[in-house]
């Protein structure tokens, strides 16, 4: 009967759950990993532990609920793992006992709204779409938009800016690229993952923000891109570095990604926007996960490993559906060495 009872609880504890909130009125009903932090990777994080769960019968309850969040979770230790767009650097790692390893590359792309321009019709670079973003260019039909979008109706209509809300990730990464590009961007707003914005309307998470978008005609907004392909929101091509018109793909997420030296970067700290090269989309970042070094519960430390472990081994196909660019096999192998280093229990022993 005990033998039946503990199958019972075992089944209960790998129920998934994931999302930005969840409830059950049944305690016994437990995730048996547990993550919080960016929504950028949230897509491909909810197909891995469907595969994972269905695998291995291991949940994981993951709250999207952004990197300001999950980073704040991860050092409060209420979760087992945090999620962040935004890398820490080496000396922040240190402060708090962490260490954070990448998941997986992918692209940041402008979204908007304006009636009768199809997605992909639209061409910015990164002075244009900063100045838009400061407040500078207040008109869809403005001569600096006019000038790059020959043949393109565009209309005589209010541009609305929506950024996020939250401290997030997704803003790091893309205020990073408007600060490379435009030196007022860099002196007036700057880059991190919460910023005072000159302009504009907030939404929480990409969701919020993509959602702001679909309503408002005359919008534009920021959005990890397989939130844009899943909800069909319109994205315009960007000018890279290199003066060449690209479209957001695995392909050019992947060619920004090319010159980034994973076993040579401090705490894996790499930033991937505005990288050279004819293919490489300008708007480009990693995914990081985040966990203490010092693991009082080693075992749940060890189910995260387990799953980032299969996730890299087993996921690289549901990654480049999604349009993410899975990390090479000699980068997680430097992934895996760093887990052995440095994640270990109270008495020093290596967790993996």
């Amino acid at each position: 009967m005990q033998a039946k009872q503990q199958k019972i609880v075992r089944t209960f504890a790998s129920v998934l759950v994931l999302g930005a909130g969840f409830a059950f009125s049944t305690a016994t009903i437990a995730a048996e990993i547990t993550g919080a932090g960016a929504t950028f990777p949230y897509p491909i994080y909810a197909k891995w532990a469907e595969a994972y769960k269905a695998k291995t019968g291991i949940g994981m309850n993951y709250q999207s609920i952004g990197s300001g969040g999950g980073i704040k979770q991860i050092k409060a230790k209420t979760v087992d793992f945090g999620a962040s767009d935004k890398p820490l650097t080496p000396a922040e790692l240190d402060k708090d006992g962490l260490m954070q390893f990448p998941t997986v590359v992918g692209g940041i792309v402008p979204v908007y709204n304006i009636p009768g321009v199809a997605s992909g019709a639209l061409r910015l670079n990164g002075k244009i779409l900063a100045d838009i973003f400061i407040g500078k260019i207040q008109k869809w039909n403005s001569p600096e938009i006019v000038a790059i979008n020959k043949g393109v109706n565009l209309p005589n209509m209010p541009i609305t800016v929506v950024h996020r809300s939250d401290g997030s990730g997704t803003t790091f990464v893309f205020t990073n690229y408007l600060a490379k590009v435009s030196p007022e961007w860099k002196e007036k707003v700057g880059n991190d993952s919460s910023v005072a914005w000159p302009a504009g309307v907030g939404g929480k998470g990409n969701e919020g923000v993509a959602s702001f978008v679909q309503r408002i005609k005359g919008a534009i907004g920021y959005v990890e891109y397989a939130y844009a392909k899943e909800n069909k929101i319109a994205y315009s091509i960007m000018q890279n570095k290199d003066g060449m018109f690209v479209a957001p793909d695995d392909k050019t997420f992947q060619a920004a990604a090319a010159g980034a030296d994973w076993e040579r970067a401090p705490g894996f700290y790499e930033i991937l926007t505005d990288e050279p090269g004819k293919t490489s989309w300008p708007i480009t970042g990693a995914t990081f996960i985040l966990m203490h070094k010092i693991q009082a519960k080693p075992e749940n430390a060890r189910e995260v490993l387990k799953f980032f472990d299969w996730s890299y081994a087993n996921g690289d196909k549901l990654a480049e559906q999604l349009e993410y660019v899975p990390l090479p096999d000699s980068v997680t192998k430097i992934i895996n060495k760093a887990w052995k280093a440095q994640i270990k229990d109270t008495s020093g022993k290596a967790v993996w």
